[in-house]
């Protein structure tokens, strides 16, 4: 038995009349790429194929080229996607750094910058300098603000994507309920989305694992921990948007031990980024960050190695829970301990396997995210892309 996706048989028929959105849907994702295969597959007549792939030619989003193929007459021109005909910008909002990029169409990065900050600052004091950034960015894409189609931003915590303002972050208190669309004006109209930053990192999983496993629980193993849940293919958010909260699950080891979230005994208060560095530290050890102990263990210090893999050891018990209960069919660990992803992960199975059921583990697959350290700018990038080029949004376009 697996949980494997198994491969689409052929482009699938759209109920007449479609749209020319849902054209676009078709040449974007490759099941028609020529007029008679949009003809076939949506039933449309010659003449309303043509008017509706003739007013997408004209956003610029799709263009016609021949075929070189042989045969006798000429052979009908192939439609593709232009990933150039615009860019989406991503912001990855972390504590003590946002990570910015300008990407195009199709996901991929063309400009990125990291914008390093104090820890606590509020958003009136980082997002004028992540904006900054940005403008930065689009200037070394060769872009300018007209070409932004819109805007993708994570952030810690639960989030309230309508308001796009953080909803609940005990770490980032200071921006809860503040909206976050205002601050990017300046880069033009286009729309803001907002996001948990473990969930980004499952969405430009798109373009990796997720091709592969339609159940799978994406970690972000960082100065804290968080986890995004893909289920049947979906996303899931839970009733309030806390899914995945993983790192607050309160752990018997951590007894008696405060987390930064204000309560007592979470799992990230012994095995979070930040408690190996306090735990370093206390040992006299020279470190900021929890990147700073993924240097030093890459480095082969005894000590950093040992409290990594003590942290991924610690983080299995608590994900064997998850693993019984979803029975996934992979875990993505990404973060900033994904470098040191031997380490951590070699504590992981420890305890993992000891403490998960047998059923739920006999195909489980333990796998390093797809985009590295891309992978937050590359998810928050997909999050915008996942509206704009919607069917609905690109009919909203044509319709002026």
């Amino acid at each position: 038995m697996s949980n494997r996706r198994e491969p689409e048989r052929g482009p699938q028929r759209v109920v007449a009349p479609a749209t020319a959105g849902e054209l676009f849907a078709l040449i974007r994702e490759g099941g028609a790429t020529t007029r008679p295969e949009l003809g076939r597959v949506t039933g449309l007549s010659r003449t309303a194929v043509a008017a509706r792939v003739d007013a997408l030619l004209g956003t610029g989003l799709i263009r016609e080229v021949d075929d070189a193929g042989s045969g006798v007459g000429r052979p009908p021109g192939r439609l593709r996607f232009d990933a150039s005909a615009g860019v989406v910008l991503a912001a990855a909002v972390g504590r003590s750094r946002t990570q910015v990029a300008v990407c195009d169409l199709g996901g991929a990065v063309l400009s990125e910058q990291d914008v390093q900050q104090e820890i606590g600052l509020g958003p009136d004091e980082l997002m004028p300098r992540v904006v900054g950034a940005l403008s930065e960015a689009l200037g070394r894409a060769g872009r300018r603000a007209g070409d932004v189609r819109g805007i993708g931003v994570s952030i810690p915590g639960t989030v309230d994507p309508r308001g796009r303002c953080s909803q609940h972050s005990p770490i980032m208190a200071a921006w809860n309920g503040v909206p976050l669309d205002r601050y990017f004006a300046n880069l033009g109209p286009a729309p803001v989305f907002l996001e948990n930053d473990t969930n980004v990192i499952a969405l430009a999983e798109r373009h990796g694992h997720l091709l592969r496993f339609r159940d799978a629980v994406i970690v972000k193993a960082s100065t804290g921990f968080g986890a995004g849940i893909v289920a049947g293919g979906t996303l899931q958010h839970g009733a309030l948007g806390a899914a995945g909260e993983i790192g607050h699950v309160k752990f018997a080891a951590a007894k008696g031990i405060p987390c930064r979230c204000g309560e007592i005994g979470c799992l990230e208060a012994v095995a979070g980024g930040w408690a190996l560095v306090r735990d370093l530290r206390d040992a006299g050890v020279d470190v900021t960050h929890v990147r700073d102990v993924v240097d030093l263990a890459l480095g082969g210090d005894t000590a950093a190695r040992r409290v990594i893999r003590r942290s991924g050891r610690n983080f299995g018990e608590v994900l064997a829970a998850a693993v019984t209960l979803l029975n996934p069919a992979a875990i993505v660990v990404g973060g900033d301990m994904a470098p040191a992803y031997d380490l951590f992960v070699a504590g992981l199975r420890e305890t993992l396997y000891r403490d998960a059921s047998a059923i739920a583990t006999r195909e489980l697959q333990i796998l390093a995210a797809t985009h590295g350290p891309q992978s937050g700018v590359r998810g928050c990038a997909e999050l915008a892309l996942d509206d704009v080029l919607s069917p609905a949004a690109i009919d909203r376009v044509l319709a002026g």
